[in-house]
């Protein structure tokens, strides 16, 4: 295999971001691509850059002979279908977060992988961050010790359409679940409790669908390691995103990126541009990174970056601050799926 030949299901601002990394790529070709929802505008993008076919029907790109693997990006209640029909036909799958929004789903589909014997990566790009792997490394290098703390902060610069929090599936499962995920990079050691306390401060909406919009989670990890990770809808001055690992040898951190790097320093005090205003933004690098890598193990038959067992990993624990937050106590990891059942239960009794 030279090339290998892509098609995407889903044209939404993931999948439009996946399609225009690929235009450039000479081990990599976008073949096809589906969208339910095929405007006038979406066909003048997919004529501007290239697109060789586009369908309304996800079908047709996913058991496409002439199509090797593909990259799913549509919204979550389709991953596990399409995950399961793409490994039916034999192709390698890139899915973006999560892959379900039950684990019980998510399991079910990394089984239908495996038989299938085909490759499947997660979409958990800031993995792919290069400040974060730097941080990794002092970490593998034991530049820092052993990780001790690790602190994460995650504020997103507006909160997302009342239509999208309806079909989230919560904060965390939608947005600390890249934090979760982080946080088991980072440390390389499995969350093994996890304690969660939410509010609502930045809008009442969140009541209404039973989510909240503001979180501080703290977990343990089997190492004995403790976590934080901070949380908010809404952080006036733009897209906040902060990481420090301290270990027995020392720390390692990443600030906030912003558009350049000028501090204006005058006599009404210091001042400098907000941070980079988004994660289209914030993340474009590690987007390319991370389809670097999938196509790279396709090609070469290498291992997968962050593979299904990652995305169950990361459900769990979000499944964990979810109950942690319903119960007001902390949750094991371990315990989660029994005391999910058990909750249900109560509630429809």
């Amino acid at each position: 295999m030279e090339k290998v030949r892509i098609g995407i299901i889903g044209l939404g601002r993931i999948g439009k971001i996946h399609a225009e990394n690929l235009r450039y790529r000479d081990d990599a070709v976008l073949v096809a691509a589906s969208d339910p929802f095929l405007t006038a505008e979406t066909r003048e993008w997919a004529a501007r850059i290239g697109v060789r076919r586009l369908e309304k029907d996800s079908g047709a790109v996913v058991g496409a002979p002439d199509i090797d693997a593909v990259l799913i990006c549509s919204p979550t209640d389709t991953h596990v279908p399409l995950i399961e029909q793409a490994a039916a036909y034999g192709k390698h799958i890139f899915c973006e977060k999560p892959v379900s929004l039950d684990v019980r789903e998510t399991a079910r589909a990394l089984e239908k992988v495996r038989q299938a014997g085909v490759k499947l990566q997660i979409g958990f790009n800031r993995r792919f961050d290069r400040n974060f792997r730097r941080i990794r490394e002092h970490v593998l290098n034991g530049t820092i010790g052993a990780p001790h703390l690790v602190k994460i902060t995650s504020r997103d610069p507006a909160p997302p359409t009342e239509t999208y929090i309806a079909s989230s599936g919560g904060l965390f499962i939608d947005m600390t679940i890249h934090d979760f995920d982080l946080a088991r990079y980072l440390t390389g050691s499995e969350v093994t409790e996890v304690y969660a306390q939410g509010a609502v401060l930045v809008d009442p909406v969140f009541a209404k669908y039973g989510d909240v919009d503001t979180a501080v989670v703290t977990l343990k990890f089997a190492s004995g390691a403790i976590g934080v990770i901070d949380n908010s809808r809404r952080a006036v001055y733009g897209y906040d995103q902060r990481v420090e690992v301290f270990g027995s040898g020392g720390s390692a951190a990443a600030a906030n990126e912003f558009p350049n790097a000028v501090e204006v320093g005058t006599d009404a005090g210091i001042s400098r541009d907000k941070p980079l205003h988004f994660f289209l933004e914030r993340y474009r690098d590690a987007y390319r990174d991370e389809l670097d890598r999938f196509v790279a193990s396709v090609l070469r038959d290498e291992p997968i970056a962050v593979d299904g067992s990652d995305g169950y990993q990361a459900e769990l624990i979000a499944l964990a601050a979810r109950l942690s937050l319903r119960t007001g106590r902390p949750v094991r990891t371990a315990e989660a799926l029994e005391l999910a059942e058990r909750v249900n239960a109560d509630a429809g009794a």
